[in-house]
């Protein structure tokens, strides 16, 4: 795995967040027999797939028609990963409440969109489609990451269970800290770039 294809996989794991997403997975899932729980976890990991993928394609054409400049890009992209991340080291209180619950399987709506494929995931890949000449990358990115996501969620008893409350939400925070320096870090570059500051 190149050095590009790493960081892809990275901020994109960064932005599913599989581990903050275990609590709700597993409150979703509460009331639907065991058995059927990986099959539907893997269906919809599916579903939210194709949606990153079809942002990925079609994003370049949507940010050329709305004539958005680069440092506008990256200034915006920052902007949404600093808001995920505070969301990361600041959760809401009632996220994987029991309000989440439901009596029968879910089906795209809330596991596959917007849980996984939801607003940030769905930025992050429509940037990326804008500013990276790879595409084949984050295609690669995005199948990757998305591989990685499912198997947290299929493994969340087993995870929820080693790590318990604490444990998984200490390292949310750990997750949204390394996530706030890099959508710093894209903010500085923009307004670098906006303003040539050099």
């Amino acid at each position: 795995m190149n050095g590009e294809l790493f960081s892809s996989v990275f901020v994109l794991l960064l932005v599913l967040d599989p581990l903050g997403n275990i609590p709700f997975v597993l409150s979703l899932l509460r009331n639907v027999p065991q058995s059927r729980r990986p099959a539907i976890i893997l269906r919809e990991c599916a579903i939210a797939v194709v949606v990153l993928i079809v942002f990925l394609f079609v994003g370049d054409h949507l940010l050329v028609a709305m004539k958005l400049s680069d440092p506008a890009l990256e200034i915006a992209g920052g902007l949404i990963l600093f808001l995920i991340a505070l969301r990361m080291v600041f959760p809401p209180a009632d996220r994987g409440s029991a309000e989440h619950e439901m009596d029968g399987e879910p089906f795209i709506v809330p596991l596959a969109v917007p849980m996984i494929a939801g607003p940030s995931a769905l930025a992050t890949v429509l940037l990326a489609s804008r500013q990276s000449g790879q595409m084949t990358v984050w295609l690669s990115a995005v199948v990757i990451a998305s591989a990685i996501n499912a198997v947290c969620l299929l493994a969340s008893g087993w995870f929820a269970r080693l790590f318990g409350k604490a444990g998984m939400e200490a390292l949310e925070r750990l997750m949204g800290l390394i996530l706030t320096t890099m959508a710093v870090q894209m903010l500085i570059s923009g307004i670098r770039i906006a303003f040539r500051l050099g």
